[in-house]
């Protein structure tokens, strides 16, 4: 009887040791813990998705859960199924292309202010400047290529291109809204992103047309000025070229007809000045506009 009371002593106080043993392995882990199968689930779980071969090797250890492999796979995608959830986007022309297309493309870009030649169907260096310039403003991959994101873009932007415009003689460009510079006072209020003068009155559009700008080498100026003098027939001292209805607003720089422009439309560019090839609606504008009118020239 005594012994048998021993014997059930030794047995609850080795339960005891042993239910303590497995409660202080709860906690963090050691690195230098024994067993193959504690060391296997980290082997299992690379810091790269597994090929598919490395995949195979895991369901086949039968130390390994399966359930673990699968939920690692699930959560970690090959990059193989990364890439093909998000294809790049198809080139649709590219430098050296030809055809209608591009000459669309071309006359698209025009009307929103990144190409100022005349459509000539050509894809050469000029047109992919303008598409990556185009892309880069917009957050697009500026790549110079024109691909199936930069069309659709594009073509949210504009609208089908007329004749005219294809032939490089007129611009259809999108309504934009006006500067916020422009909504109090006479103002001369001028878009380089649509290439549009607006003789805007207390907020109001009077009237609208084409203008075109200086060239990379010598750019029109942006800002706020004044219109400082007027001159109706006057003539460059140092081009010696007419400019009538000519309105300095800085420096030599004026907006002003060009008949270059009303011959040639966007395939030319000016010296700085703000050119106008509408005569008739300018001599009106002319008439209008006073010394001091505020000028707003702006993207």
């Amino acid at each position: 009887m005594r012994r048998n009371h021993l014997t059930t002593v030794i047995a609850r106080t080795l339960a005891a040791a042993t239910v303590l043993t497995v409660t202080a392995a709860c906690g963090a882990q050691s690195d230098k813990a024994s067993g193959a199968a504690d060391q296997k689930p980290a082997a299992a779980a690379p810091s790269t998705a597994p090929s598919a071969d490395t995949a195979n090797d895991n369901q086949a250890d039968g130390s390994t859960a399966n359930g673990a492999s699968e939920a690692d796979a699930a959560v970690a995608p090959s990059a193989s199924a990364t890439t093909a959830a998000r294809p790049a986007p198809k080139i649709l022309m590219a430098s050296g292309a030809q055809g209608a297309q591009v000459k669309e493309l071309q006359a698209r870009l025009a009307q929103v202010g990144w190409f100022d030649d005349t459509p000539t169907g050509t894809y050469g260096s000029v047109t992919a400047a303008a598409v990556k310039g185009f892309q880069g403003k917009r957050g697009l991959p500026a790549t110079g290529s024109a691909d199936t994101a930069t069309w659709q873009k594009l073509g949210d932007m504009t609208t089908k291109p007329t004749r005219e415009e294809l032939s490089g003689k007129a611009v259809n460009k999108p309504k934009t809204k006006l500067d916020k510079r422009c909504m109090t006072g006479r103002v001369l209020c001028i878009s380089k992103t649509t290439r549009t003068l607006n003789w805007v009155v207390n907020g109001k559009v009077q009237s609208s047309m084409d203008v075109r700008f200086g060239s990379q080498y010598t750019p029109t100026r942006e800002g706020t000025f004044k219109v400082f003098l007027k001159s109706r027939n006057h003539v460059s001292s140092i081009y010696h070229t007419p400019m009538p209805y000519a309105m300095f607003f800085s420096g030599g720089q004026a907006v002003h007809y060009s008949s270059d422009f009303a011959k040639r439309g966007y395939a030319g560019a000016s010296h700085g000045c703000v050119n106008v090839r509408d005569k008739a609606r300018l001599a009106k504008l002319f008439d209008q506009v006073r010394v001091n009118d505020k000028v707003v020239i702006y993207w």
